[in-house]
């Protein structure tokens, strides 16, 4: 498994999903984002949306040469989850499947196609200008904890650049159609009660794959972060069960 992380967080805050699945016999592998927890870069920028499939494709390469013959599952979350499903529509990766939870999918409304045209006309006179982006730490979790830790973590941060918002905000749009192009079994879940970003991208993404061993899982009163919900081990042992039967049918 390599985890894949969202806007403004890290691979650290995944640290407990990798010692879940670690125990049940599975080698995770987790990376920073760069512009993101301890990697370089500019805190929340991006050039182009492409240097993050880029960045996801070389660590899947490490990973490959660490565990010869093991079958191979990217797992986005949230923007990581937009990078995952990208990745699997314009890449035709070589792995065994992939998950999303909480894909950053559906932004395609009138807003936000206004808001796209504006940013790309920024963006050419600042595109590392920064624009305050807050994340409501109660939209995360209905565990109240996950919301502290989240305002306490200094690796957090709350702004994004131009680029990087215009990128993302194409990525989305130029995704969210292109679930047909994909070759590969996908996993696709979504909390129900998801405030950031709504189940209705992975339900239209989902609708799309042709793939008979791809699966949407919506979990009904989650929030978005449903790795952090108090019925997280059922969300993990779903994720488990499907990564195990789309191993077997690969093998």
């Amino acid at each position: 498994m390599v985890l894949v992380h969202g806007y403004a967080e890290h691979s650290g805050r995944y640290e407990h999903v990798g010692a879940w699945f670690a125990k049940r016999g599975c080698a995770v592998h987790a990376y920073d984002q760069q512009g993101h927890g301890r990697s370089e870069g500019v805190r929340g920028h991006v050039k182009r949306f492409a240097d993050l499939l880029d960045d996801l494709e070389a660590f899947l390469e490490r990973v490959r040469g660490e565990h010869p013959g093991l079958p191979v599952f990217p797992v986005g979350h949230s923007m990581g989850g937009l990078v995952v499903a990208a990745f699997a529509r314009e890449r035709q990766p070589d792995v065994t499947g992939a998950v999303t939870s909480g894909a950053a999918l559906a932004v395609n409304g009138r807003e936000s196609r206004a808001r796209l045209v504006l940013l790309r006309l920024m963006r050419r006179v600042a595109p590392r200008l920064t624009v305050e982006r807050r994340i409501d730490p109660g939209a995360l979790s209905r565990d109240p904890d996950v919301g502290l830790a989240y305002v306490s973590d200094p690796l957090i941060f709350q702004r994004m650049t131009l680029s990087l918002g215009a990128e993302f905000l194409d990525a989305a749009s130029r995704t969210l159609g292109g679930g047909a192009d994909v070759r590969i079994p996908m996993l696709l879940l979504h909390g129900e009660r998801d405030p950031l970003c709504t189940a209705v991208g992975s339900r239209v993404f989902f609708e799309q794959l042709t793939s008979p061993s791809c699966d949407l899982r919506v979990y009904p009163g989650l929030r978005h972060e449903i790795f952090n919900e108090p019925e997280r081990e059922t969300v993990f042992a779903d994720l488990l069960d499907w990564l195990r039967k789309t191993s077997s049918v690969a093998s």
